[in-house]
C-alpha cells in the first residue's frame, strides 16, 4: 500500500491491524530457532524421503519440547516439501486381507530388490523382514541367489533371532525349489504364498522395499559388490536403531522389539548384529 498509493504510513498500519513498531521492527528469530532451522535442513538433505514428522521425530533428543508445527512452519519456509510421485491406475478389486502378526518372529516376509552397479552388471538384494517389528533381519546382496542360497541366508540369521513361524514369500523360482521347501519342512516352518500378481498380499516387505531403494539404492552409486554390501549394512544398522518408523509409535524398530522380545524365548536381541552377506556355494 505504501509503495503503491499515497496512503500515510499510519493509516495503512491501521487498516491491515498491524501496529507500526512491529512494522519498523519485523521480529528477528533467535539463536535457537536459527540452529534448529540448520539441522532441519541438515537431516532433509541427509534423509531426502522424510517429511516434517518424520524430522521432527529424528530431532526430539537435540530439541526436546519443540513443537511439530514449529518445525512444519520452518521446514515449509526453506522449500523442504517431499515431491509426491504421480501414481497410476491401480486394481480396485477384492484383495486377500494380512493377518497381523502380534509379536516378534511370528513372522518373516522376504522378497527380492534388484539393482545395477557402475559397470551395468545387475545385483540382487534378498530383504527380510520381521511384519511385527518392522525390524530389517537382514539385506544379503550378490549378484545371483539360488534357493540353497536363500536357506543359507535365513539359517544364519535364525542363529541370533530364532527360527520364525512362518514366512510369507511370494512365487518366484527361489522360494518354491525344492532347497527352499525342504528346509522350511525341516524346520517346522509354515510358507505363506501370496497369489500371483498380488504384491498387495505381501504389503509389508513391498513398504520395506520402498523405504530401501527411496533411502540407499537411489541415493548410492555402487561400484563394486563389496561397496554395494558395506553401503546396505550400514544403511540397515540406521533403519533399524536409528530411523523412527511411523507405525510402531515413531521409535525405531530395534527399540520397539526390544519391549517384545522378552515375551519370545525363543529370540535374542539382535537388533544391532552387523550380518555379513554370505560368499558363494561350494559346490
Amino acid at each position: 500500500m505504501l509503495e503503491h498509493t499515497q496512503i500515510s504510513e499510519r493509516r495503512a498500519c491501521r487498516l491491515v491491524g498491524l501496529s507500526r513498531d512491529a512494522w519498523r521492527h519485523p521480529p528477528q528469530p533467535d539463536a535457537q530457532t536459527a540452529r534448529l532451522a540448520e539441522r532441519i535442513q541438515a537431516v532433509a538433505m541427509e534423509r531426502r524421503r522424510f517429511g516434517y514428522r518424520r524430522v521432527h521425530d529424528m530431532l526430539q533428543g537435540e530439541f526436546p519440547g519443540t513443537n511439530h508445527k514449529k518445525v512444519f512452519r520452518l521446514y515449509r519456509e526453506q522449500g523442504l516439501a517431499v515431491r509426491k510421485r504421480n501414481k497410476g491406475k491401480r486394481y480396485r478389486g477384492e484383495r486377500t486381507p494380512l493377518v497381523a502378526a502380534t509379536r516378534v518372529n511370528q513372522t518373516w516376509s522376504l522378497d527380492f530388490v534388484s539393482d545395477s552397479l557402475s559397470n551395468g552388471r545387475r545385483i540382487k538384494c534378498l530383504t527380510i523382514a520381521d511384519d511385527f517389528s518392522h525390524e530389517c533381519v537382514d539385506i544379503a546382496v550378490d549378484l545371483s541367489m539360488p534357493g540353497a542360497y536363500v536357506t543359507r541366508v535365513l539359517e544364519r540369521a535364525a542363529r541370533f533371532r530364532g527360527y520364525p513361524e512362518a514366512i510369507r514369500t511370494d512365487n518366484g523360482p527361489e522360494f518354491t525349489c525344492r532347497a527352499f521347501m525342504a528346509w522350511m519342512q525341516a524346520r517346522g516352518i509354515q510358507h505363506i504364498l501370496i497369489q500371483p500378481g498380488k504384491p498387495t498380499q505381501n504389503a509389508y516387505i513391498e513398504s520395506f522395499n520402498g523405504k530401501f531403494r527411496d533411502e540407499c539404492l537411489n541415493e548410492n552409486w555402487f561400484e563394486s559388490l563389496a561397496q554395494a554390501r558395506e553401503a546396505i549394512a550400514i544403511w540397515r544398522q540406521d533403519y533399524n536403531e536409528v530411523r523412527p518408523h511411523g507405525t510402531i509409535g515413531r521409535i525405531p524398530p530395534a527399540a520397539f522389539a526390544a519391549k517384545h522380545r522378552n515375551s519370545n524365548p525363543t529370540t535374542t536381541d539382535a537388533g544391532s548384529v552387523n550380518l555379513q552377506t554370505p560368499g558363494p556355494l561350494s559346490n
